[in-house]
């Protein structure tokens, strides 16, 4: 059996991050969970020290991809899973629907839709920047550089790219009970709406608007 190495980043999600460390740490498809607390505030990193966890933290907040590349670093195992740390609903048979294509050999690299999921992204069937993946470590060797380089929230996006390039086979798995809450709701209104615009202008950062609209092509007709 493959082994699978789970990362969860994480900022300020003390409130949220225990659920889903709970699902994750009790799946007998994953051997390892890490836990990047990047640069929290609250007591995310005590939270996740509850839970038989790697736990890595940065000092101070470096952002997602940074941490996701700790993560990465860190790792034991080729099968990646990467899980946000403020799901809520998350059940071990979200997870196990997650790893299944690939354990199957239907596709190379999975992503969640979530239930709460923007509206377009539900009716075309798939969410590009979705932050719930399975794939193959080994897909970024040589890259870490890049990463280095990728602003805060542009690793979906550069990790699209890589894909599309190597044409993968991408199953996109249905979570209808799972949700990750607004940066509005956790924030508050306006802090949280600057913080999606800084994430959009990572992306842009990274990508192309028109590019963007090309992954979306190319993710959906290469879905299994």
């Amino acid at each position: 059996m493959t082994l699978i190495t789970c990362i969860v980043p994480a900022h300020n999600e003390a409130p949220r991050i225990a659920a889903v460390l709970q699902v994750l740490t009790r799946h007998p498809l994953i051997a390892e969970v890490i836990v990047v607390d990047d640069g929290s505030r609250d007591g995310t990193a005590e939270v996740a020290a509850a839970f038989p966890v790697t736990l890595l933290r940065l000092s101070p907040n470096r952002g997602k991809t940074a941490a996701l590349a700790e993560g990465l670093r860190a790792a034991r195992h080729d099968l990646v899973m990467l899980i946000d740390s403020d799901l809520t609903g998350l059940s071990a048979a979200d997870i196990t629907a997650l790893v299944m294509p690939l354990r199957q050999g239907r596709a190379q690299a999975t992503l969640s839709l979530r239930g709460n999921a923007p509206r377009l992204w539900r009716w075309i069937g798939l969410d590009y920047i979705s932050g719930e993946r399975v794939f193959s470590r080994a897909l970024l060797n040589g890259r870490e550089g890049d990463l280095l380089r990728l602003p805060k929230f542009g690793f979906e996006v550069f990790l699209n790219t890589l894909w599309i390039a190597q044409g993968l086979r991408v199953a996109v798995v249905d979570w209808p009970g799972v949700a990750s809450p607004a940066k509005a709701a956790k924030r508050g209104l306006w802090p949280g709406l600057a913080a999606d615009a800084a994430m959009l202008a990572d992306m842009f950062r990274t990508i192309r608007p028109t590019a963007a609209l090309s992954q979306i092509v190319t993710l959906r007709r290469r879905r299994v």
